[in-house]
C-alpha cells in the first residue's frame, strides 16, 4: 500500500474522532546484522505508542507498517472503535525497515541509496523484537497485528518468536508469496529499474515512476470494483490521479527495497520449504484474515496456513480486493478487538 491509499481505508473507518499522532520515538540497534550475514550501520528503529502498559507489561500489542506506510497512518485504525483499543492495550505502532523513518536507502548517511543493503521480512521482525526486547523491556507481546506487509510480518512473527506472543492476527497479509504475488512485485520492480531516469538509484531528481504507480493501483481492487467505479469517461482523470500521485511520500530506493523484501517473503524456508512444520512450531493462537479476492497478496497461502494452525477465520469477500479492509472496516474491526480480548 501507499499513502493514496491509507484515504481509502481511513475514509471507511468508523472511529467516532481522529486520534492525535503520537511523537515518532526511535530505538538503536547499533550494526544490525542481517539473515544473510550483511549490516545495516548505525540501524534505528522508529515507533509510535499508545494507551500505556501495564505494571507486568502483559498488554503490549505490536502493529508493524503496511508496505510503502509509515507509522502516522496506523494512528486513525488504533482507537475504541477501531482494530485495537489504546485504553485496554499499549499499542507500538513500529516502522519497518526501508520505510523511511527507521533506517532505509533514503536516510541512510553511512549506506545511502542502493548501497543500503537488501533485507528481508524476517529481518523487519528481528529488528522489531530488539526493539521491542532491548528498548522497551518487554519479554512476551499480547499479540501482533498487521495489514498487508504488516500481515507478513505478523506471519513471520508467529513462526520465528513462537513463544514471544500470544495471539497474531495477519490481515491480508501471506506466509508465502505466490507466483502471482512475485510476478506483480517484480513489475513494479522492473518498472523502477528501467525507468529513464532511475540511474541505478543515484537519480539528481525523483524519476516519475507512472507505470509503477499504475501496476501498483490495478492490483489494489478487483476488475469488477474498477469497472463499477471508473466509467471510461472517467478513466482519463483517473489516470491523472494516479499519475500524480506516483508513490505517495515514498523515495524509489525506498519501495524498491521493500519490494524486494516482500518477494524474498517465505516463513517455511527454515523448514526446508515445508509450511506443515513451519505451522507446527506457531504457539499463538491466531486469527487469519484474507481476502478471498485480492489481486495483490493471493489469499490461498495464509488460508492453507489457517487449515495447518486450525486458526480462527475472516475471510473477507466482495470485490473490493485488496483493500476490502475498508469495505468490511465495521465488521472486521469489531472481530478483531473481540478477539484481541478474549481470555
Amino acid at each position: 500500500m501507499k499513502r493514496t491509499v491509507l484515504a481509502a481505508l481511513v475514509s471507511a473507518c468508523v472511529l467516532a474522532s481522529a486520534a492525535p499522532v503520537p511523537a515518532l520515538q526511535y530505538g538503536w540497534l547499533g550494526d544490525f546484522r542481517l539473515h544473510d550475514g550483511q549490516v545495516i550501520r548505525d540501524c534505528t528503529i522508529a515507533y509510535r505508542t499508545l494507551g500505556t502498559l501495564n505494571k507486568d507489561k502483559s498488554n503490549a500489542v505490536l502493529f508493524p507498517t503496511w508496505f510503502g506506510g509509515g507509522s502516522e497512518d496506523l494512528v486513525p485504525l488504533v482507537g475504541p472503535e477501531g482494530l485495537v483499543d489504546p485504553s485496554r492495550f499499549f499499542v507500538i505502532l513500529v516502522d519497518a525497515l526501508g520505510d523511511g523513518h527507521s533506517s532505509s536507502p533514503s536516510n541512510s548517511k553511512v549506506q545511502p541509496r542502493m548501497r543500503f543493503p537488501p533485507f528481508t521480512i524476517a529481518d523487519m521482525v528481528s529488528a522489531e523484537h530488539r526493539l521491542v526486547t532491548e528498548k522497551l523491556g518487554i519479554t512476551h507481546l499480547h499479540a501482533v497485528i498487521g495489514i498487508s506487509m504488516g500481515g507478513m510480518q505478523t506471519f513471520q512473527w508467529a513462526v520465528e518468536y513462537p513463544g514471544f506472543l500470544s495471539k497474531a492476527v495477519p490481515i491480508v497479509g501471506s506466509p508465502r508469496l505466490t507466483s502471482y504475488d512475485m510476478l506483480l512485485w517484480q513489475s513494479e520492480a522492473s518498472a523502477i529499474e528501467e525507468d529513464k531516469d532511475w540511474n541505478g538509484g543515484n537519480y539528481t531528481k525523483p524519476p516519475a515512476l507512472n507505470a509503477v504507480a499504475e501496476i501498483h493501483s490495478l492490483a489494489l481492487h478487483t476488475p469488477a470494483y474498477r469497472v463499477r467505479e471508473t466509467s471510461p469517461s472517467a478513466f482519463p482523470e483517473f489516470l491523472k490521479e494516479v499519475d500524480r500521485s506516483g508513490l505517495g511520500r515514498m523515495d524509489a530506493n525506498d519501495w524498491l527495497r521493500q519490494l524486494q523484501a516482500m518477494m524474498s517473503l517465505d516463513v517455511a524456508k527454515p523448514f526446508g520449504g515445508s509450511m506443515e512444520k513451519a505451522a507446527a512450531v506457531v504457539r499463538a493462537e491466531m486469527l487469519v484474515v484474507p481476502s478471498l479476492e485480492d489481486h495483490m497478496v493471493n489469499p490461498l497461502p495464509a488460508l492453507d496456513f489457517a487449515h495447518l494452525r486450525s486458526a480462527k477465520l475472516y475471510g473477507l469477500t466482495g470485490d473490493c480486493g485488496h483493500l476490502a479492509t475498508s469495505c468490511d472496516s465495521a465488521h472486521l474491526y469489531a472481530a478483531v478487538r473481540a478477539f484481541l480480548a478474549a481470555p
